[in-house]
Parts: C-alpha cells; structure tokens; sequence
C-alpha cells in the first residue's frame, strides 16, 4: 500500500525526471535564443548585454583558470587524504594527520573565499587569492595597475590577521 508520502515523493520524482528529459532534448536554438520581437530598441539591448557580458566574461577567464588550477591541486590532496583516513594500513596518528590537514585546507579555502569577498565589496575588484601558511597571493583585474591600490589591499588582508603576512598584489587587465 502506497502512503501520501510516498505518493508525494513519486509524483515529484516523475516530474523532475519528465523535466529534465525535456531539458536534455531540447533544441539549443531555444536555449541560446532570448525571444525574437520585431521591435528594434529590444534587439539594441539585447546587442549591449551580449556585449557587456562577453567583456564580463574575457575579464574573469585568467581568475577562472587560476581558480580551477587551484581547486584541481586542492582536490588531489582531499583525495589523498581520505583515502590515508580510510586506509586499513594508516596508523591512528596518520588517520589524525590526514583529518588536521583536511579541516585546513577546508579552512584555507573559507579564507580565501571571505578575503575575495572583502576585496570585491571594498574596491569593486574581481580577485583571485591564494593563501599559504605564511604568504597571500593576490591577483586582481583592473584596468590601471596603482601602487596605492594594491598598498590599500595589502593593509586591508594584513588588517586580517594578528600576525604578519607576506602579501603580493598582481594586477591583470
């Protein structure tokens, strides 16, 4: 005998599958395609967007990179070190070694998202930080390369923290 739960759970189920099913079938011409009207002030906005967003885009494509190089490194360490916890042949410090050194990089990646998140509300910069045990490395995209600016983020992550950071601020276009 099927319950309302599992009545609920089956109709949600289904419908999340028709839906995706139709996704996945769907011509790309729809999906790219932002409605087509005959007025041309909506085609000259459409025009700026697609512009505005490709520059969006071309900005952020070396931040990007960096990014998934990072993520990628990080990963392969994770990796590792799940499998040393989950090794039957790992002593109890090794299992303890590995976990310290998980809850870390966890907390590493934290940082670094709440530091890119301070330079992007502060200075309005898309940014890219890395950080290590003693250094910070910051790359930053704007258009004019200032020594006052990358001093004024330097201080700011330095404000951070009790002890003193070795910082470096790059600038791309």
């Amino acid at each position: 005998m099927i319950n309302k739960q599992n009545l609920w759970f089956l109709t949600l189920f289904s419908l999340i599958l028709v839906l995706s099913v139709y996704y996945i079938t769907m011509p790309n011409d729809l999906l790219t395609s932002k409605g087509k009207t005959d007025s041309s002030e909506v085609k000259e906005n459409e025009t700026e967007n697609d512009d505005q967003l490709k520059v969006t885009i071309e900005e952020s494509d070396n931040l990007t990179a960096l990014r998934v190089s990072l993520e990628e490194t990080r990963d392969e360490e994770k990796e590792s070190l799940k499998k040393t916890m989950t090794s039957e042949e790992a002593s109890l410090e090794e299992k303890n070694n590995a976990y310290e050194q998980l809850k870390y990089l966890e907390a590493v990646e934290g940082e670094e998202e709440k530091l890119e998140k301070l330079i992007l509300d502060t200075y309005k910069l898309n940014c890219f930080i890395q950080v290590d045990t003693t250094k910070i490395k910051v790359v930053a995209v704007s258009k004019k390369h200032d020594t006052s600016l990358a001093n004024n983020i330097m201080r700011t992550i330095q404000g951070e923290y009790k002890e003193k950071k070795n910082i470096t601020v790059r600038f791309e276009k």
